[in-house]
């Protein structure tokens, strides 16, 4: 394994002129010129991570996310990993499985590695959360929430939930299961409920039924069959594509007929809406982007630019097969 000594030896320089130059420290023109001649010609791989551990700054970016086994989660990480690239610095990425103990605990982690920056996907934001970002110091963005302690980058999920609603209503539909997630993930749970909140209580001749379920499929397969059984809705309006999906299918267990016998409507736009047999009409929002912006908005926290409080990305619906048009029939 070639080491620093090795490309000192070559290059006819000292150790820590090698160090300075990994590490982006002032060199000769000649200098530099030597040093990565004899780094292209031995193939040597610097690790970043050691460096970082001796620098004062680094080039190492935290992501925490609160599971891996999401669409949300995967494509909005491959937008911070690519834009990352593009700036020469590197991710790690820790899971909490949904661990709010384990969430705070990554940031401390973090921070004793000398990371640059964090990126934080939190479904919540906690008193403890609010001590680890002023004891740690570091620039911190949160992403898919918003607080003011924080830079944040949000999805617009009032506006959202609004329109499906409008949506919904317009094709007719006045008797509708909502089924969301805990409102204490104040964008998914309680934003998207307010804005289609906002939209019914436009129309006085609506029958809504609120529900809570989690975001795995299987929950939700679970809690659709007493739904359907005890209000017969003729629309399951989800907070999420997941729980969309889980109403497909145990809709279709029952025997029911999409959309003829019950319509669904979700918020995401994952790709699996568009595979399945009917596709999902749902919310799209744009997840990759989302993490593009995160890294761009990150990196100018840490060289002290300027960045808004708060950033909204947009969305836009995505119109398939899984609504029946109710006001055609009845005309």
């Amino acid at each position: 394994m070639v080491t620093i000594s090795d490309i000192a030896k070559q290059s006819g320089v000292a150790k820590s002129t090698v160090s300075r130059f990994l590490n982006g420290g002032s060199v000769s023109e000649t200098t530099k010129l030597k040093i990565e001649s004899v780094i292209n010609e031995t193939g040597y791989i610097p690790n970043t991570f050691a460096q970082s551990l001796k620098a004062k700054r680094t080039n190492i970016i935290g992501t925490i996310v609160p599971r891996l086994n999401s669409f949300a989660t995967s494509q909005t990480l491959i937008g911070i990993d690519e834009q990352l690239r593009e700036y020469n610095c590197q991710m790690i990425i820790s899971n909490t499985s949904q661990n709010l103990e384990r969430e705070i605990e990554n940031i401390y982690s973090f921070a004793k590695q000398k990371i640059a920056g964090i990126i934080l996907l939190a479904t919540q934001i906690t008193e403890a959360h609010l001590e680890a970002t002023r004891k740690v110091n570091i620039p911190i963005l949160l992403v898919g929430q918003q607080h003011d302690a924080f830079y944040s980058l949000i999805h617009n999920d009032f506006d959202a939930g609004y329109d499906i609603g409008k949506y919904v209503l317009e094709k007719g539909h006045r008797k509708i299961a909502y089924l969301g997630v805990s409102e204490k993930d104040i964008a998914v749970g309680l934003k998207r409920k307010s804005g289609f909140q906002r939209a019914v209580s436009e129309h006085s001749d609506c029958e809504v039924h609120y529900y809570e379920t989690s975001f795995k499929i299987g929950e939700a397969i679970k809690k659709v069959p007493s739904i359907i059984d005890s209000i017969q809705p003729t629309l399951f309006v989800c907070a999420t594509d997941n729980i969309a999906l889980g109403v497909l299918k145990a809709a279709s267990l029952k025997g029911l007929n999409i959309p003829n016998d019950v319509s669904i409507t979700g918020f995401g736009g994952y790709d699996m809406t568009e595979i399945v047999y009917p596709g999902i009409t749902t919310i799209k929002f744009y997840y990759e982007e989302v993490g593009t912006k995160a890294a761009q908005m990150l990196m100018k926290l840490i060289n002290d630019e300027k960045v808004d409080k708060t950033t909204i990305l947009n969305y836009k619906i995505i119109e398939r097969e899984s609504v029946d048009n109710l006001s055609l029939s009845n005309l």
